[in-house]
């Protein structure tokens, strides 16, 4: 079920639906539906992303500061949403019963608006600052100490310590990146709202359901981080947690909800 194209509404027109934890769980089983649907197209996909993650690792390895692989395994949920795009178009072309084609997703990442590369410009920023502070943790925390990924399956006090502080840093931005990019993505992506009407409507879809959206969010940041962390496993996860997000996005904004909605 894509939306069609319509005129874009104000915040104060976007009136997010009720959630439920039973949605959260729909929308996980219809993530993996999809993913059954399109399994090599998904992973070609994600593939992408899983070898510029192992070409991370080695670099990492190579400088011996493998712990810093924590804090970008976290980091890559900031620049998650700037991937949806191209998931959104495939699974648009599955919910419409056609066959959709690796340049679907090229196709899809051509047809986001503006305002979407606003939201993911500054997706990226985050992770800058986020990669740097967490940088300079590692320095203040770790040293300039060889630190390999065998070494790292040895659980030491100092890498948890890292790990824990930095993951307070990293949660204060993913949480602000998730309110701010939740659904003003889609919302933007299906043409339904511009940047801020976007971004108003996402944080108040998330602060106005927070226990679910929280929910979610820890769900999504779970799956993520482990992937990432194990990386063959992103083949998977990753298109199927797209698709779920699509999924969640049109129950939290169904499309008759919105001004041009059908």
């Amino acid at each position: 079920m894509s939306v069609p194209a319509s005129s874009p509404a104000s915040a104060a027109d976007l009136k997010p639906a009720p959630l439920s934890l039973s949605d959260l769980g729909a929308a996980l089983r219809f993530g993996m539906a999809q993913f059954r649907a399109i399994p090599l197209l998904s992973m070609s996909f994600a593939a992408l992303f899983v070898s510029i993650g192992l070409l991370l690792y080695a670099a990492l390895e190579f400088g011996r500061i493998a712990p810093m692989s924590l804090s970008l395994a976290g980091g890559f949920m900031l620049v998650g949403p700037v991937l949806l795009a191209g998931f959104f178009s495939v699974s648009d072309k599955v919910r419409d019963g056609r066959h959709p084609a690796f340049g679907d997703i090229w196709d899809g990442f051509r047809r986001m608006p503006r305002g979407g590369w606003v939201v993911s410009f500054v997706c990226g920023l985050l992770f800058l600052i986020w990669v740097t502070d967490a940088g300079i943790l590692y320095g203040f925390m770790v040293g300039r100490e060889p630190f390999g990924f065998l070494r790292l399956l040895h659980i030491e006090g100092v890498v948890i310590s890292y790990a824990g502080y930095s993951a307070i840093m990293g949660g204060v931005l993913a949480f602000i990146l998730f309110a701010v990019s939740a659904f003003s993505i889609p919302l933007i992506y299906d043409g339904r709202a511009q940047l801020v009407s976007g971004v108003v409507a996402s944080v108040r879809a998330v602060f106005g359901r927070f226990g679910v959206a929280m929910c979610w969010a820890l769900t999504l940041s779970a799956v993520i981080i482990v992937s990432a962390l194990l990386l063959p496993l992103l083949l998977i996860s990753l298109p199927v947690m797209a698709y779920a997000s699509r999924e969640l996005y049109f129950r939290t904004f169904p499309p008759a909800a919105g001004p041009g909605g059908g």
